[in-house]
C-alpha cells in the first residue's frame, strides 16, 4: 500500500513538472521599442509605437515550447509629425477607432540557428489575422543589481501592408506612388521573470 502510495506521488510530481518548469517573463515597455519604416517617396519615414505589451511563457531548456503573446497600442503610433500621426490613425491607415489594437500571439517556435529563434503565429492588424512568422534572437539572460531575472529579443522583419488591408497610396505624375508597400519592423525586448 505505502509503495502503491509513492508511485502514485511521484507519477504526479512528474506529470506536474512541465507546468512548474514554464516561466513567465513579462516585457519591460521602459527598456524596449517598436520600431518601423516605409519608402516615402524616394528616402524612409520611420515610426514607433509608444504603447505596448507582452509575455512569454515558456521553459528556457525547452524554447519550443514556448508561447508569445505581444499587444500594440495603434493609437500610440508616433512619427514625430502630429498631422501624419492623425492621418495613420484615420481608416486610411490603422483605424484605431474600430481596430485598436495590433495583436500577435505566437504558438510555434523552432530553431533557426544559434541563439535564433522562428517563432510562427497569428498577427491581428487593421481587422485582417494572418499567419506570419518572425525571426527572433535570443540576446541572453542576466540578473539585474534588484535580482530580477532578465531575458533580452531583438526581431526584424519585413511586412506588407497591403496584405492587412491598408492600401492607402497617392500615385505621382512622373510614376510610381507616395509610400511603399513593404513595412520593415524591429522590435527589441528586454523582458522580465514573474516571480
Amino acid at each position: 500500500m505505502k509503495t502503491n502510495k509513492l508511485t502514485f506521488l511521484a507519477v504526479a510530481a512528474l506529470a506536474a513538472a512541465p507546468a512548474f518548469a514554464a516561466d513567465t517573463w513579462t516585457v519591460d515597455k521602459a527598456h524596449s521599442e517598436t520600431l518601423f519604416s516605409i519608402k516615402h517617396l524616394v528616402s524612409r519615414v520611420s515610426g514607433r509605437f509608444n504603447d505596448f505589451s507582452g509575455t512569454i511563457v515558456g521553459d528556457a531548456a525547452s524554447p519550443a515550447s514556448s508561447s508569445v503573446e505581444f499587444t500594440i497600442n495603434a493609437g500610440s503610433v508616433d512619427t514625430s509629425d502630429a498631422k501624419r500621426d492623425a492621418h495613420l490613425k484615420t481608416p486610411d491607415f490603422f483605424d484605431t477607432a474600430n481596430h485598436p489594437s495590433i495583436t500577435f500571439k505566437g504558438t510555434k517556435v523552432t530553431p533557426a540557428g544559434t541563439n535564433k529563434y522562428n517563432v510562427e503565429g497569428a498577427l491581428t492588424m487593421h481587422g485582417v489575422t494572418k499567419t506570419v512568422t518572425l525571426p527572433v534572437e535570443f540576446l541572453g539572460f542576466v540578473k539585474d543589481p534588484w535580482g530580477n531575472d532578465r531575458a533580452g529579443f531583438a526581431i526584424e522583419t519585413t511586412l506588407n501592408r497591403k496584405d492587412f488591408g491598408i492600401v492607402w497610396n497617392k500615385a505621382l505624375d512622373a510614376g510610381g506612388f507616395v509610400l511603399g508597400d513593404d513595412v520593415k519592423v524591429m522590435i527589441n525586448l528586454e523582458t522580465v521573470k514573474k516571480k
